[in-house]
């Protein structure tokens, strides 16, 4: 069965997944998360594209980007192709490490763009692996929450749907349930209307 063909076109942006093969683990330790960010600053140099958000979980991973140039296929292949190596390398194993495919998603709506942002952030907590995703290391909410340096990640198209002061008004956003965003004339995003409790608190809990 031929494949479908998936869209791409310069500046189009996705929702990246990707799995261990068989739902198996794809980091061991740290040391195995440390080398795939390590292989995600070699691919942005080799195929640039802007990443605005990512999360390394145990048997799978999130990335939210903009491609410039080259394709997710170009970018993915090379990244994936790069870290299957080292993997089989360090622990002898032999065969696949990621699923045939990875998943992607079009990112076309700032609605979207906003709340694709928002799941990867929040994946660890959801996953019940830490109380406030600002404690677990391995994704970017740090750099968008504390503004901690992180060459990989671009956090100025996601915080230009946000007044200031920036970084309190994204964690009003990740901290809430909306049943629907609402943006104010300017693009900005109105993050005072909601209808439910917050998910959780990063103080209380």
């Amino acid at each position: 069965m031929v494949r479908k063909r998936r869209f791409w076109a310069p500046g189009a942006k996705y929702h990246i997944t990707s799995r261990g093969i068989r739902k198996m683990d794809l980091f061991l330790d740290d040391h195995d998360r440390l080398k795939y960010l390590d292989f995600l600053t070699k691919v942005k140099q080799q195929y640039p594209f802007q990443l605005y958000a990512y999360c390394l979980m145990t048997n799978h991973i999130h990335l939210q980007l903009k491609t410039i140039q080259h394709s997710p296929s170009e970018i993915m292949n090379y990244l994936h192709s790069q870290y299957a190596k080292y993997f089989n390398n360090r622990y002898n194993y032999t065969g696949h490490v990621f699923e045939s495919r990875y998943g992607a998603e079009l990112i076309d709506t700032p609605e979207y763009e906003l709340e694709v942002n928002k799941y990867i952030h929040l994946n660890p907590l959801r996953a019940n692996i830490v109380k406030h995703p600002e404690d677990y290391p391995w994704s970017s909410y740090r750099t968008y929450l504390f503004s901690e340096k992180n060459p990989l990640i671009t956090t100025e198209q996601i915080f230009s749907y946000f007044h200031s002061p920036l970084d309190e008004n994204y964690q009003c956003y990740l901290n809430t349930n909306y049943s629907k965003l609402t943006f104010f004339p300017n693009g900005k995003l109105n993050t005072a209307i909601t209808d439910a409790e917050p998910p959780y608190s990063s103080t209380n809990g």
